[in-house]
């Protein structure tokens, strides 16, 4: 009896081992759609026809992409199973790893298949999917840092396929074009050959000189089309180049500086008004025969009735309000006929009327440019010390919208008052507190005395320490007191006074530091010769004088920067770029203290570095 069951036993498990193998054998994998990518590549892996299965996954890949799971697709087009892959499944095989790649934003993986990428690529499939195909591959390349790489292949594109939108791929060509570094250019220009490729070399070189007034930029622009009147380009420039050509026509001449200049917000008013001043008296191309700049107090005014008298005397801009309420009453007239340049920024989810463009020194783009360096560095986890109130509140926001937005996560947040028990603040942000609650609590439990030394907690890549320079001398001290000296430590502008001050500012050596350009530009040339003049121009008055000359240049450009996607000015405050919706975002430069004194960093590999006009 017993050998019966035992051979049934046998029998029934050969039985479901054949039955299984005849279900393997029997998928069709013309027809077979996987749920999961770990399903299709479990079904492939059974398949004695290694090309079949490529074909297989391949396919797979394609049905998750019509999904939108492109991680689902990277997990098949990653996997051991397709490398390599067949040669006559290579060219399938890229156009959906770089599908996949970009939609993903997969650096790395984009690298690895830019290296891979024969420049003519592209070309190698049919008419019908050639423009996506090299979209995809102009977009691959960029990804992967190689901008003059897509630019060849945007121009090749525009050489074969007559059915492209002309001014679209220009646009892009362009955009390409100014992302590539000067290093890039003058390296490897010289293996891009043609009539068409040069001349676009041609243009974007022409434009590179730090700090070109605008006229100059147009007249270059038009010299160059004379000098390649047969240039594709010539007849259709990049949108952005065509507006540099003709903004000298249509610049305001009658503007109005309305600033407090009295009250509390009388230094700020005035800081801003004499920067503004000494851009337009330092801009060789100011025509000021015609330019009119008259100033107006907005201290204690009703701002949306001062803005219905400007508005009827004639103005071609105002350049204010400074004041936050005055920004908002303004914003509440809907429709402005005179553009306004307000010089704060409302709540991001207010209605934003059209004809108002929003600027300042705004901590939230900060905020984000830290969040973003934490990211490329990558430290992933940290801990984070913020002030107290309103400002803190905003800059929290942007900070941690930021990095999650980027796969960071801020492990714990101290808001603090400046009054506060500083000691206890970072022994509370390093987890020294937890770490001696637990040892009483080990005390208490066994009632013996513990031998104890407090231990930081160990699972933080960095610290963000948001401090004014007296706290901030303060704070990072006790960093390593609390054995958190080996962290990294970055910083806004707020940590910098702007002055130099070695014998005070050593106890912040290797805080990373975030500043703009005016600060922290030692070859500023504007700077030295506006502090030669104004000397109390320096620290946070500096910053405002500063963010008043960008006033005067972003002035000209507003129209170029709202109709043009990736254009920018090279300004005081930073790199500055528009939003659709008006408002004036800033990338500054870095600086870490070495023995007191901040020393620049330059740009890390893996940023963009654009921002040529």
């Amino acid at each position: 009896m017993t050998k019966h069951r035992l051979n049934l036993k046998t029998f029934v498990t050969l039985l479901m081992l054949a039955v299984l193998a005849a279900g393997c054998a029997s998928v069709n994998l013309e027809s077979h759609t996987a749920e999961t990518a770990e399903q299709a590549l479990q079904t492939a892996s059974s398949q004695s026809d290694r090309q079949e299965a490529q074909r297989y996954l391949l396919r797979s890949a394609d049905q998750f992409q019509n999904r939108d799971d492109h991680a689902a697709a990277r997990r098949i087009l990653r996997s051991d199973q397709l490398s390599p892959v067949a040669a006559e499944l290579e060219d399938q095989y890229l156009l959906l790893s770089m599908a996949s790649a970009t939609a993903l934003e997969d650096r790395d993986w984009a690298s690895q298949l830019a290296d891979e990428l024969p420049r003519d690529q592209f070309l190698r499939y049919e008419r019908g999917i050639m423009s996506r195909a090299a979209n995809l591959q102009a977009d691959t390349l960029q990804l992967a840092g190689n901008h003059l790489g897509a630019a060849a292949t945007l121009i090749t594109l525009a050489q074969s396929d007559s059915r492209q939108d002309v001014q679209a791929i220009h646009d892009r060509i362009w955009l390409a074009l100014k992302a590539t570094s000067d290093a890039q250019l003058s390296k490897e220009s010289g293996t891009i050959i043609g009539y068409e490729a040069q001349g676009w070399i041609e243009l974007a070189g022409i434009l590179r000189e730090p700090g070109m007034k605008l006229d100059d930029q147009g007249r270059l622009v038009r010299e160059w089309q004379n000098n390649w009147p047969g240039h594709p380009a010539a007849s259709a420039l990049p949108s952005e180049l065509g507006l540099i050509a003709s903004l000298a026509e249509s610049r305001p001449e009658q503007i109005t500086l309305a600033l407090p200049l009295d009250g509390p917000l009388a230094s700020a008013g005035k800081a801003i008004r004499d920067g503004f001043f000494a851009a337009y008296y330092s801009d060789e191309s100011a025509d000021r025969s015609t330019t009119s700049i008259r100033v107006v107090n907005s201290a204690d005014s009703n701002f949306d009735e001062l803005y219905r008298e400007l508005s009827a005397d004639g103005q071609d801009l105002i350049v204010g309000p400074l004041e936050k309420d005055a920004l908002a009453a303004l914003a509440r007239l809907k429709t402005l006929p005179v553009p306004v340049l307000g010089l704060n920024y409302l709540p991001d989810d207010a209605d934003i009327p059209t004809g108002l463009y929003q600027f300042g020194l705004s901590a939230e783009d900060e905020a984000r440019q830290i969040a973003n360096r934490l990211a490329l560095e990558h430290n992933d986890q940290v801990l984070v010390l913020i002030p107290q109130g309103e400002w803190g509140d905003r800059l929290e926001s942007a900070l941690l919208q930021r990095m999650a937005e980027n796969g960071s996560l801020a492990l714990d947040i101290e808001r603090y008052f400046r009054e506060d028990n500083l000691r206890a603040v970072t022994a509370d942000l390093l987890g020294i507190t937890v770490s001696r609650e637990r040892a009483i609590d080990v005390e208490r439990t066994a009632g013996i005395n513990v031998e104890f030394e407090p231990r930081r907690r160990q699972d933080a890549d960095a610290v963000v320490m948001v401090a004014e320079p007296t706290i901030a001398r303060q704070f990072k001290p006790l960093f390593a007191f609390y054995f958190g000296g080996d962290l990294p430590v970055y910083s806004t502008s707020m940590v910098y006074e702007g002055n130099k001050d070695p014998g005070r500012d050593r106890d912040l050596n290797n805080v990373i530091f975030t500043d703009i350009p005016w600060v922290l530009d030692d070859e500023n040339s504007f700077r030295r010769t506006a502090t030669e003049a104004l000397p109390d121009m320096r620290g946070q008055l500096g910053r405002l004088f500063a963010m008043g000359a960008d006033a005067w240049d972003l002035s000209k450009r507003l129209p170029l920067l709202r109709q043009v996607e990736g254009a920018s000015l090279n300004g005081q405050t930073g790199i500055l770029t528009m939003t659709p919706q008006g408002s004036i975002h800033r990338q500054q430069l870095w600086a870490r203290f070495r023995s007191g004194t901040p020393e620049l960093l330059t740009t890390m590999p893996e940023e963009d570095t654009s921002g040529t006009e």
